[in-house]
This record gives structure tokens, C-alpha cells and sequence, in this order.
């Protein structure tokens, strides 16, 4: 079931070339800069994301996740995702900042399950998705994903489901150069607490 989900995540990365103007990989994470559609979205830093703005989705190298999962176990893992996560991060502040891509992208975009471990210290703002056709079809995606990735599988899912939600991850330009501009002893310290957090979350 895994190997068939990653030829799957192939076809997705592939087909994902044709739906945005620009892919830019860093470590563990890969950016798609493309148009926000809908409604606008309303920042905590007063950033407006209208309709049409660009936006970076974030996406997480599942593949690499998985390999990390089955060759050191969870907790291991969980130490070295939240290690490279962060350092995706700091080449993703810096792309915003100074290459020409992003410069009219006004803010990194990403959907996740796994909000409260895989990103905490990483100081992304969390919107809930407005109940539509397009957050239901997100939650089944990213549920069936996790119960593909999670080392217990479906039963996971099913004992945990009220609290697999869908969420929104946000950093406006503005907010990824001051999270990603603080000294390393806080970083270092955010790096250990964020890394426990997603072993609780890997394993349930």
C-alpha cells in the first residue's frame, strides 16, 4: 500500500507542474508558486491575500518521510523531520527574500493534519478551512495519507478522527523574515520541543 501511495505522489508532483508558475524544492519541502483562488484571507499581521495574489504552497516530501519512519523508527524521526523542517524553512525565508520568483508572492500556504507537532516553533498561524466540497475532499485526501504513513495504519484514524481536521498554515512575508530571523539558542531549543511533539504525534 505505501510503495503504490508514493508511485501515486509521483504522478501528483508531476501533474502539479502544469498548475503553477514556478517549483522550487528545499530539502524536505518543495514551494508551488500559483494564484490564491477564493475568498481572501485575512492574516494575523494585517496581510490581506486577495483572489489572484500569488501564494507558495508548501508541500512535505512525503517519500522521504516515510523512508525516515521505516529506517529509524518514529521517535528518531521524528527528531530528524523536525531538524530538516526547520531548515527548509530558513532556504524558504531566504528565497522570499532574495530570489526573483518569490518576489510578488506574498505569503507560504500549506494544509496539514498534523498541525500541532510537525509545526510547532516553526510559527505558522493556523486558519480552519471554510466547510466546503473542496475541505471534505481535503480531510479524506490527508486522512487516507496518514493511515498509508502512520506506523499503526488505519486504526489511528479511527480512534483519533474528531480530531483530524484539516488546517491552514500561514506565514506572510513579514512573518517568515522575524521567525527565521532569531538567534539559534531559541531555535535550537524550539527545534527539541517541536521534535517531541511530532514523535507524539507519529505515534498516536
Amino acid at each position: 500500500m505505501q510503495s503504490t501511495w508514493m508511485i501515486w505522489e509521483r504522478i501528483f508532483a508531476f501533474i502539479s507542474r502544469f498548475r503553477s508558475s514556478h517549483i522550487s524544492h528545499f530539502g524536505i519541502c518543495t514551494v508551488m508558486i500559483k494564484k490564491h483562488q477564493g475568498e481572501p484571507i485575512v492574516c494575523e499581521d494585517s496581510t490581506v491575500i486577495h483572489n489572484g495574489d500569488l501564494i507558495g504552497e508548501l508541500h512535505l516530501d512525503n517519500e522521504t518521510i516515510l523512508r525516515l519512519i521505516r529506517s529509524e523508527g518514529p521517535d528518531r524521526a521524528a527528531l530528524k523531520i523536525a531538524r530538516l523542517g526547520r531548515k527548509s524553512m530558513k532556504q524558504i525565508s531566504c528565497a522570499y527574500e532574495n530570489q526573483t520568483e518569490f518576489s510578488e508572492v506574498s505569503a507560504l500556504v500549506g494544509i496539514t493534519l498534523l498541525h500541532r507537532g510537525l509545526t510547532h516553533g516553526l510559527g505558522f498561524e493556523h486558519q480552519e478551512m471554510k466547510p466546503d466540497i473542496f475541505q471534505k475532499i481535503t480531510t479524506l485526501y490527508l486522512r487516507m495519507l496518514l493511515s498509508v504513513m502512520h506506523p499503526e495504519g488505519k486504526s489511528r484514524i479511527e480512534r483519533r478522527t474528531e480530531l483530524l481536521v484539516p488546517m491552514m498554515l500561514i506565514h506572510t512575508r513579514s512573518s517568515l523574515r522575524k521567525r527565521f530571523s532569531m538567534p539559534d539558542r531559541r531555535q535550537a531549543h524550539e527545534d527539541g520541543y517541536g521534535a517531541s511533539l511530532v514523535s507524539a504525534t507519529i505515534e498516536g
